[in-house]
């Protein structure tokens, strides 16, 4: 009697627990369909306002829908180990940097290990590792299991990285794996800005502060590159347009910059490209953006640059009198004086005008220690902020910053304010990320799905629903009653986790209903063995059950170790369906065990059962 009374309060805390999980989905779909159904605009946004509360918790909390079913994004990225491999190095000369482009020429052709690949073009020149990496008393054999150590530990971090900077965005369940030794497949249901999420995904945020070199330096660092293209006849023949000398941009500081001087003959190649005001300061129209970095890209061109600079131009463009785009050209030394790895806090802002936003950053205590000794160094010379190899802003040290705090500005929206607090916070990538394939799925194709997954469950459960009825009789009803709670279990436990119903999870639902009326089955056949002989009703049930939980037993943890098996080894839409698979074989057990045993009790201690109720 004490087992009886357990089993049916376990019953009912099993089925009210599944009630409360699932009413937040029911709640969710019923406040959508009112919101749906006003036939104003303005009457939604009244009806959202007034019960925005409630909507936002019953999303939170409802069943949520993977891409197949809500729509999303799709994205295979790569982690450029060739660019990784090239950090690591401490010695490059011009026989290491064609190795490394012969490598980085294989790498896109095949998905082998990028170690691999540069293991045996090394072996090829007969060329030890240690003369690039590490130490040079290291064998061949170290620096090899160094490099995969660097190479595991980069897709790791990546993938952590992306996931931060995902869970920061707001996207709902997502799903981020890693495949092989260097890519990561990433799943984002719901999104529709995919733009943002592509530029949110791809950018490494590798913060850098630089010194700018003298204007002086860099009027003669044009003008030799401009005399050594003259010299060697190289006009820069994409340049179609010259730069118009009469247009005049605004200086980051917002002081008006000084007349520019006239050299956009043809004689002069680099100022096709490039306008130089009488300050030192130098731009290129849009129009002879792509042209001026292909130029700058050149190993020739970069050997007539100061020791240790680089020319990088400005993130975002200036606006000149005639509206035309103006992107600002800085010469600025290669080392950073700090990088971003001291940023602690970064949060999207206005500016104190209230209308330019901006990007406040705090530093550790290490970083506020190095900025104000660069800042205190520096008073009135510019430092540029770079961001991933682009210059945000380039301000001038007016006095030394012993707090730590630092401003980003030159930003156009608050939205990329906030994408840009987001890849600061998660931190930089440990080396450029690619997206080498890429898959959405709208909405309507989703709801196409999703009309499709439930039909075939509708299906399947009437089906199996009307053979046992049809087949046991009242026997047949007590396995239906517990098919619902199965799938109620199942559904249940999706939503109480968070976890997300797919395509596939939808499969795994209708195959554990074809399992959970299988236990039934090897059950009730064994019931009617037990009367065949004589026995009682009573006797025969009880003993049906006794003799049929080993059979089941064994049936359950095969399929359970199973799908085990495919969560543990498989991505994607396997792993959907290995979840559903393993939550709905528990419930099967429990339900074929535990449920219809009391059903029988039930009718039996009623005298609702009887020999002919199995058919």
């Amino acid at each position: 009697m004490k087992n009886k009374r357990f089993n049916l309060f376990l019953i009912a805390v099993v089925t009210l627990v599944a009630a409360w999980s699932l009413w937040p989905t029911w709640r969710d779909y019923t406040l959508s369909k009112q919101l749906n159904s006003f036939g104003s605009v303005q009457d939604s946004l009244k009806f959202a306002l007034s019960h925005r509360e409630e909507i936002e918790d019953a999303r939170k909390k409802s069943l949520k829908l993977g891409l197949d079913l809500r729509g999303g994004m799709h994205l295979v990225m790569e982690v450029d180990q060739v660019d990784l491999f090239e950090q690591k190095a401490w010695n490059k000369d011009e026989k290491f940097t064609s190795i490394m482009q012969a490598v980085r020429a294989k790498s896109t052709e095949s998905d082998a290990r990028v170690i691999d690949l540069l293991v045996g073009a090394f072996r090829s020149d007969n060329i030890r590792l240690s003369r690039y990496f590490y130490d040079i008393r290291n064998s061949d054999q170290e620096i090899v299991g160094k490099l995969e150590k660097e190479s595991a530990d980069a897709l790791n971090r990546a993938k952590e990285i992306i996931r931060n900077r995902i869970d920061q965005y707001g996207v709902a369940e997502p799903v981020i794996t890693t495949q092989g030794s260097r890519k990561i497949i990433i799943e984002l249901p719901g999104v529709s800005d995919e733009n943002r999420v592509r530029n949110l995904l791809k950018g490494t945020a590798k913060l850098e502060f630089r010194l700018l070199r003298e204007p002086e330096v860099m009027v003669r660092t044009l003008d030799r590159i401009n005399s050594y293209l003259v010299q060697n006849s190289t006009l820069a023949k994409e340049s179609t347009v010259t730069a118009s000398p009469s247009v005049t941009p605004s200086t980051p500081s917002g002081a008006a910059p000084a007349p520019p001087v006239n050299k956009t003959q043809s004689v002069n190649p680099l100022y096709d490209l490039v306008g130089v005001f009488q300050n030192g300061s130098a731009y290129t129209p849009e129009h002879s953006r792509e042209s001026l970095l292909t130029l700058l890209r050149r190993s020739d061109i970069q050997a007539l640059l100061p020791m240790d600079t680089e020319l990088l131009l400005a993130a975002k463009p200036d606006i000149g009198k005639t509206g035309e785009k103006l992107y600002s050209l800085y010469l600025v030394k290669k080392a950073p004086e700090l990088t971003g790895g001291v940023i602690t806090e970064a949060k999207a802002t206005f500016g104190s005008q209230g209308v330019q936003p901006e990007v406040l950053m705090s530093m550790n205590t290490e970083g506020t220690g190095k900025w104000a000794r660069i800042t205190g160094a520096n008073i009135g010379k510019r430092i540029a902020i770079v961001l991933d190899g682009a210059v945000y802003s380039a301000p001038v040290v007016q006095s030394k910053i012993p707090n730590g705090n630092s401003v980003i500005n030159g930003i156009e929206s608050l939205e990329e304010a906030k994408d840009l607090e987001i890849v600061l916070k998660a931190g930089a990538l440990p080396a450029p990320v690619r997206i080498t394939e890429e898959r959405s799925v709208g909405p309507s194709l989703g709801a196409d799905y999703i009309r499709a997954g439930v039909q075939s469950l509708g299906w399947a459960f009437l089906a199996v629903s009307l053979f046992m009825l049809l087949y046991y009789k009242k026997a047949g009803i007590a396995a239906d009653i517990a098919l619902v709670l199965n799938i109620l279990i199942v559904l249940s436990v999706l939503a109480g986790f968070n976890a997300s119903l797919s395509l596939p999870g939808i499969a795994g639902i209708v195959l554990t209903i074809g399992m959970a009326v299988d236990a039934n089955v090897l059950i009730y056949e064994r019931i009617r063995e037990e009367l065949a002989e004589g026995k009682s009703v009573a006797t025969a049930v009880m003993q049906g059950y006794d003799r049929a939980f080993s059979s089941i037993l064994d049936s359950h943890v095969t399929t359970l170790s199973a799908a085990f098996l495919l969560y543990t080894y498989g991505i994607g839409p396997i792993q959907g369906f290995a979840v559903t698979l393993m939550i709905g074989t528990s419930a099967s057990l429990f339900t074929a065990i535990v449920v219809t045993r009391e059903i029988f009790h039930i009718l039996l201690s009623k005298n609702l059962m009887s020999d002919k109720s199995f058919g």
